[in-house]
């Protein structure tokens, strides 16, 4: 008798499983595509004990004919593709014929579903592969799915999931990225009865983005767009100021599908250039169009790498698109938002609120929107037009007198005689501007979102503002001034800014410049590195850089480019190979870059050493031309401001009641 033999389906099901269901949130993910390919404007997901429960999947899509309903559950059966050409032009999520029988063979599935032109719709429940139970229903259009007791019969899978909270974070994290690449469609998350994720489904991205990252990060994030005869791209990505640590971050769609792949996100990245702080990465969502046919989805199970034709040329669009977007901003920090990390922050957010007052022709406006305070009880629109005293007319100095502060700690106390008190002495008869129109956060994830768009014009009319130079401080920093405020220029970081601009010219057109030296610099490195260093020979002296061989492992440099620094030479090329050896991937261009970073660097000056005003004017004015004056080239900012209003708080000439209650907030 021979020894092989074929496996069984429920054998070969549980096997693919493995592939398909690493976890509830591939449940998840398998069962929301699912509804996106049936064309669902809402899909609703609930959870309970982060999926290991059950899992329930609601959709108001095309539903499952009662014919077609059991043959959903064999492996490889699909609707959405025919032949072999299909493979090769896939636009829907899914396609495989593999994500019904795979989550049904380690689980309970119980399957509720109707279409539009059947007057019954069907009820089947099927547990570890085989099926239990199949009868008419009277469902609604749509499906509704629900899984219970995930890998019941495979209990050795359990003990390679996360604890309930990670297992949650990757289920809300899925809904997050589907949630971005179909803003079209309304998504609600809701675990252990409890609502944590829910989605307008209007289309608007921007929306999106803040029911996921909360309206603060959605306000610090621009629109980019770019596209040539293959490839579209857009969405939104954030300001350098909104950084995470990972590039996790960074949502790459392709048509409408959610996938990872590093070289677009390096993209992405490459297009802040320098603006960026070293191992900092964007907020993204980046939506890329195009042909079918120009990417292959078939490569791995769950569909998240892909193959891209033509990816060279995809990068090179992005990159341009999100720099482009970038170069049209104002991207000087306020001098606070930088003190003592996020706790200043937070802060600063605080103090927003508390002395968001702009006394102009003798009435009190309130400018700053509310920001999100964690863990505190938010204040009502009402309330906060009272306790800020809009609309109070301005008193003579003789009868002024200062309002008491009125605290609210309760919703109840809304209804309070005082507070009707407050209103109908300080509230504003006209209509406050849109963007001082701010509800409270908690009221419905809809409704907090919607407010995202009403965001105030910046202040700034121009990119850069024209700098007049009033002083050194402790030869270290700049001062200066403009119409709108205050701005100190770290010298260093400009200058450094400057000649990187500079140097990443000149080293491109390296020439016939170069410097002869008396004594010729001898290197001398091991085995293992002069093999290395042997291939990248070529790419050393298209910057100038001939190593002529000198013995074994040994190299003589007889001259170099004319920009190097004097005393510096042989540091120079030394930190120069260091980079060969370092990263043996690094094209010519990236080399060019490290190597235009390293030499602005040493050629900068230092801090502590003093300027005469013609030498600061002139850093001044260097900066403003340069094509991004915010940043040196490592992504730490050259300038940062403090506005009037700022000046005014710290000495304490603008004021606010509730400034002694921060801490009862």
């Amino acid at each position: 008798m021979g020894r092989i033999h074929e496996l069984s389906d429920i054998l070969a099901d549980q096997i693919a499983a493995g592939e398909v269901v690493e976890r509830p949130a591939s449940v998840v993910k398998e069962l929301v595509e699912n509804a996106l390919d049936a064309h669902s404007s809402q899909i609703d997901i609930y959870v309970e004990e982060a999926g290991l429960k059950s899992i329930q999947v609601i959709d108001n899509g095309e539903g499952i004919s009662q014919a077609d309903v059991l043959i959903a559950f064999r492996r490889h059966a699909t609707s959405k593709i025919t032949d072999r050409a299909d493979l090769f032009k896939v636009k829907t999520l899914g396609f495989r014929g593999e994500a019904l029988p795979s989550i049904a063979s380690v689980s309970h599935v119980s399957l509720e579903t109707s279409t539009q032109a059947e007057s019954a719709g069907s009820l089947v429940e099927i547990k570890g592969g085989e099926l239990i139970k199949q009868q008419p229903s009277s469902a609604r259009t749509g499906t509704k799915i629900t899984v219970t007791d995930l890998f019941f019969n495979t209990p050795a899978r359990l003990k390679y999931l996360s604890s309930r909270a990670t297992e949650l974070a990757n289920i809300s994290d899925i809904v997050n990225r589907l949630a971005l690449s179909h803003t079209d469609v309304a998504f609600s998350l809701v675990s252990d009865g409890k609502t944590i994720f829910k989605t307008a489904g209007n289309g608007n991205l921007k929306q999106a983005v803040s029911a996921i990252y909360g309206l603060t990060s959605a306000r610090q994030m621009i629109e980019f767009s770019g596209a040539d005869a293959d490839f579209a791209v857009s969405g939104l990505i954030s300001l350098p100021k909104l950084t995470r640590a990972a590039r996790s971050y960074i949502s790459l769609l392709i048509n409408g599908r959610y996938i990872k792949n590093f070289r677009i996100s390096k993209a992405v990245v490459a297009g802040y250039g320098s603006k960026l702080m070293v191992g900092r990465y964007p907020l993204a969502v980046v939506n890329i169009k195009l042909d079918p046919l120009l990417v292959d989805v078939n490569v791995h199970p769950t569909k998240q790498e892909v193959r891209i034709s033509k990816e060279e040329q995809l990068e090179f669009l992005l990159t341009k698109a999100v720099s482009q977007a970038l170069s049209q901003e104002n991207l000087i920090p306020n001098g606070l938002e930088n003190l003592a990390g996020k706790k200043a922050k937070q802060q600063l957010d605080f103090k927003q609120l508390e002395i968001g007052l702009n006394e102009t022709k003798g009435a009190y406006q309130f400018k700053n929107q509310i920001p999100a305070l964690p863990k505190k009880p938010a204040l009502n629109k009402e309330v906060t037009q009272a306790l800020l005293g809009q609309g109070q007319e301005k008193s003579s100095p003789k009868t002024a007198v200062k309002p008491a502060a009125l605290i609210i700690t309760d919703r109840a106390q809304l209804k309070q005689a005082a507070v009707k008190n407050w209103d109908e002495r300080y509230q504003q008869p006209t209509t406050p501007p849109k963007d001082q129109q701010l509800e409270e956060a908690e009221v419905a994830p809809t409704e907090a979102v919607a407010a995202v768009d009403e965001e105030a014009s910046p202040a700034e009319a121009v990119r850069f503002p024209n700098l007049v130079y009033i002083g050194q401080f402790h030869g270290t920093y700049l001062l200066a001034q403009s119409d709108d405020g205050l701005y100190i220029v770290d010298q260093h970081a400009a200058q450094e800014r400057r000649n990187y601009e500079y140097y990443r010219q000149a080293i491109v057109k390296v020439g016939q410049a170069q410097q002869e030296l008396l004594v010729p610099i001898v290197l001398t490195y091991p085995t293992s590195e002069s093999l290395k260093l042997n291939q990248h020979l070529g790419d050393l002296q298209a910057l100038g850089v001939k190593l002529e061989d000198f013995g074994q492992n040994t190299y003589i440099i007889r001259s170099h480019p004319a920009w190097f620094k004097a005393g510096q030479e042989e540091a120079t090329i030394r930190e120069m190979i260091d980079y060969l050896l370092t990263d043996q991937k690094l094209t010519l261009a990236q080399f060019r870059e490290k190597t235009a970073i390293m030499m602005s660097c040493k050629r900068a000056i230092k801090a502590n050493q003093h300027l005469d005003d013609r030498q600061a004017k002139e850093l001044l004015a260097k900066l403003a031309t340069c094509e991004n004056p915010f940043n040196c080239p490592h992504g730490r900012p050259t300038v940062v401001k403090l506005s009037p209003k700022d000046l005014e708080h710290m000495f304490k000439r603008i004021q606010d009641s509730h400034q002694s209650k921060r801490k009862e907030w």
